[in-house]
């Protein structure tokens, strides 16, 4: 596995860990407001992780470098 990758799965069990730490905080009442906004937190971050870690995938798997960011030419999007 190629050493960006394990990286960021490492880094997507840490957050996995801590969010069920907090969710069984949550679970039991004891959680406290700030804990509930770290567990929103959570929720992005692992998503992001997520979308990462497949969009490495997919360029590996394309022949593409993984390790490049696809440009977004934000200028010719519309709201």
């Amino acid at each position: 596995m190629p050493e960006h990758d394990q990286e960021l799965i490492e880094r997507i069990e840490a957050l996995a860990h801590e969010e069920h730490e907090l969710f069984e905080k949550e679970s039991h009442g004891e959680a406290s407001r700030r804990e509930r906004d770290r567990l929103k937190e959570i929720e992005v971050e692992l998503e992001q992780a997520y979308d990462l870690l497949r969009a490495r995938r997919a360029r590996r798997a394309a022949g593409l470098d993984p390790d490049v960011e696809p440009f977004v030419d934000l200028a010719g999007v519309e709201d």
